[in-house]
């Protein structure tokens, strides 16, 4: 077993009783003003004072020790997904980051690829985080959610394109991409419009609901048109073969689930002489930059991440007042953009 390496010789840690007295203050003030307790008045001054005599000592809170106060941390937990998330997603988690930050909040990115729904959920709640917002792809159940809650989670909150009994629900409604594009290439005049269906473990939760909206897009149109499945996997080879039959399928458009696999269907497309838009129209999903410098530039459902209240302030007013009934709030907003390839 590897041991941590001794502290060196001669370096003492620094104590908030070491900041009180730099700061002529009690251990209770030091207390009040780093954990920024607003229930005690203490003057600006004072508290001016007191983060300037730690910084100079270079002290800083004992997590573990203030959780063991409180019950629980300031720690809300952001499980990564176990599938790479989109651009959209890591705008909306950075800004997350920063806003829970100045709401003081510590927030974690937590590894979890590998481990099941309940096992995921003992992992987090070893670490007594005060909220959980866990992303699509690691499927909560009853049981993971009462453990979170039971370890002193004060929020547990899903991410994904369904909602979980017992938690709070933040839903991406996956069929409305898939029905955003096809309406795109319905008033194109296209009819034949075939759906890439990823191959890849771990998208089957997004890719069938942008099925399945696609098909709902065409049913409630009246146009005659028809949906085809058209599975592929995220490779060349992959791609190459789909394009080599692709004549034979009789399809005039294709949604190609997201604009990664849009591109890499594209490029084996035009490798076999399929005309875009002319023999075929194509649109991803993501609206990436790289929709723009391709040709033809290549059209895209741009999604949105958004809440009505900021998300953070939502979370902080969760934690607040826990026990309430679970709340769904609808967390995405599509629509088509227009472009070349289309």
């Amino acid at each position: 077993m590897s041991q941590l390496p001794e502290q060196p010789a001669g370096t003492s840690v620094p104590t908030s009783a070491d900041v009180a007295r730099l700061a002529g203050v009690s251990r209770a003030t030091v207390s009040y003003v780093l954990n920024n307790n607003t229930t005690v008045r203490i003057s600006e001054s004072t508290r001016v004072r007191v983060r300037e005599a730690a910084a100079d000592l270079g002290y800083v809170p004992h997590a573990a020790a203030r959780s063991l106060r409180a019950g629980h941390t300031r720690m809300v937990l952001l499980p990564a997904a176990p599938t790479p998330a989109g651009r959209p997603h890591e705008r909306f988690f950075t800004g997350l980051e920063a806003d829970l930050r100045r709401l003081d909040y510590t927030v974690v990115r937590y590894g979890s690829v590998g481990l099941g729904a309940d096992e995921a959920a003992r992992a987090w709640a070893e670490l007594r985080p005060v909220a959980v917002v866990s992303p699509s792809g690691i499927t909560l159940t009853p049981k993971g959610i009462g453990v979170l809650t039971r370890s002193g989670a004060k929020a547990v909150i899903t991410l994904g394109p369904q909602p979980v009994d017992g938690a709070h629900a933040l839903v991406m409604d996956q069929e409305e991409i898939g029905g955003c594009a096809v309406r795109h290439l319905l008033s194109r005049g296209r009819r034949r419009i075939g759906v890439v269906m990823p191959q890849e473990p771990g998208l089957a939760p997004y890719a069938a609901p942008r099925l399945a909206g696609a098909v709902r897009a065409v049913e409630e149109s009246s146009s005659g048109a028809r949906v085809q499945p058209l599975p592929l996997r995220f490779d060349e080879a992959s791609a190459q073969d789909l394009a080599g039959r692709w004549r034979g399928l009789g399809v005039d458009a294709v949604f190609a689930y997201d604009d990664e696999y849009a591109m890499l269907l594209m490029r084996a497309l035009q490798d076999a002489r399929v005309a875009i838009p002319a023999e075929t129209a194509v649109i991803g999903a993501g609206d990436l930059m790289l929709c723009r410098l391709l040709r033809p530039r290549l059209s895209s459902v741009r999604t949105e991440l958004a809440t009505a209240q900021p998300l953070a302030e939502m979370i902080d007013r969760l934690v607040q007042n826990p026990g309430g009934a679970p709340e769904r709030h609808d967390l995405l907003r599509a629509a088509a953009v227009g472009r070349e390839s289309t």
